[in-house]
């Protein structure tokens, strides 16, 4: 839907994708797996795959193993996944950005031991920030790392966490000193090595794949396992923020563009009162501002990835991308089951799962208001939070 301008490396790197896409990933997301836990060997068969594609091995340089994409074209790769599965796109966003965290921080003993697994697609990782009571203010984690020796013992309750279930590490922010902003520190936790409680948490949508809580019970982890230095881990979380919110906002996108790809297909086929209901001006009228909204979507995404890409600093764009782009997905999933009526509250038709999964689209990696007092914090220069 839209127009959109590719180079012919990219277009043939989407087309191939979205053939791959079509035939292996959509019936196992829409059918057999519709609301159900992906098995961790299916969904690693999946990595494998779209890692070949430059999913994942796309944000690693070369020099490590991976294929070394520019940021746009990881978008327009990442926005197909997130229009054929949401659920999909979850572990190629957390995995892809384990695997840049590695390659940029990590020590070389770590880089080398776990950053080949992630660029193939056979390990998972998972990245633990969120708290039952730490969202968005990540100055207020409290799981903490106290030295012991040449170790770290850890403490602590993490939660929301994708890929819970399927990590075979996880990359654990903790407090090891009490100053709020030099008080953070990343640690490489091997899920055998060093052994943590994961819970899965049932959701309105988003179920294919793995959300969980992490508990640490005096985990004993050696200060080796440090990713990058003590007391930065602050500095180094934000400045991934900008980056991941933009793919954030392709999930966004690429919900919205799915529910409108829905009702168009919906709109051609149904008769009402003798024509297709898509000849009737309010759905005709309904059509449009849908495909406004997410070509709208997709003009913000692809900016602030060219300007990631440029080395622009882009947080002022993230934050828009991200909030204009999940907010859309909302509505447009909203008026794709308008328009199917009463089959879009069916099980039968897709639009009923793009709803539940476009409600929730606006919550992670900061919600639609701390987007928005990022965006008016940029234009003023006040803290409103």
């Amino acid at each position: 839907m839209g127009h959109v301008i590719r180079t012919e490396e990219q277009q043939a790197a989407v087309d191939g994708l979205q053939r791959f896409l079509t035939a292996e990933v959509e019936p196992i997301f829409s059918k057999e797996y519709r609301d159900t836990l992906v098995p961790k060997p299916l969904m690693g068969k999946l990595m494998r795959e779209l890692s070949r594609f430059g999913l994942i091995s796309g944000t690693v340089d070369e020099a490590h193993g991976g294929m070394g994409l520019d940021w746009l074209t990881m978008i327009m790769l990442f926005e197909e996944v997130a229009t054929t599965s949401a659920d999909l796109s979850v572990p190629v966003l957390i995995n892809s950005f384990g695997a840049y965290m590695l390659q940029q921080l990590a020590p070389q003993h770590l880089r080398e031991r776990y950053l080949p697994g992630l660029v193939s697609g056979e390990l998972f990782c998972s990245i633990g920030i969120s708290e039952p009571d730490v969202g968005s203010n990540v100055l207020e984690i409290k799981t903490r790392a106290r030295r012991d020796g040449d170790h770290y013992v850890l403490n602590g309750e993490k939660t929301w966490i994708s890929n819970g279930s399927y990590s075979d590490f996880l990359i654990c922010t903790c407090r090891t000193g009490d100053d709020p902003r030099r008080g953070l520190t990343h640690f490489l936790l091997d899920r055998k090595e060093h052994p943590y409680e994961v819970r899965d948490i049932h959701k309105i949508a988003w179920n294919s794949q793995s959300t969980a809580q992490i508990f640490l019970n005096d985990v004993r982890v050696p200060a080796t396992h440090m990713i990058g230095n003590e007391g930065e881990a602050l500095k180094n979380t934000l400045s991934m923020f900008e980056r991941s919110r933009v793919f954030v906002a392709a999930q966004g996108l690429g919900l919205g563009r799915r529910a409108l790809e829905e009702a168009v297909r919906y709109a051609t086929e149904r008769k009402q009162h003798g024509k297709v209901i898509a000849g009737h001006q309010l759905i005709a009228a309904m059509l449009a501002e849908m495909a406004t909204q997410v070509d709208a979507s997709r003009l913000l995404v692809y900016r602030a990835a060219e300007m990631i890409q440029a080395g622009v600093p882009a947080e002022m764009e993230a934050a828009m991308a991200k909030y204009f782009a999940c907010e859309a997905a909302v509505t447009v999933a909203r008026q794709a089951v308008q328009i199917h009526g009463g089959n879009g509250v069916t099980r039968e038709f897709l639009v009923e799962k793009l709803a539940r999964e476009a409600i929730v689209a606006p919550i992670p990696e900061g919600t639609t208001q701390i987007q928005q007092l990022l965006i008016a914090r940029a234009l003023t220069g006040i803290n409103a939070f």
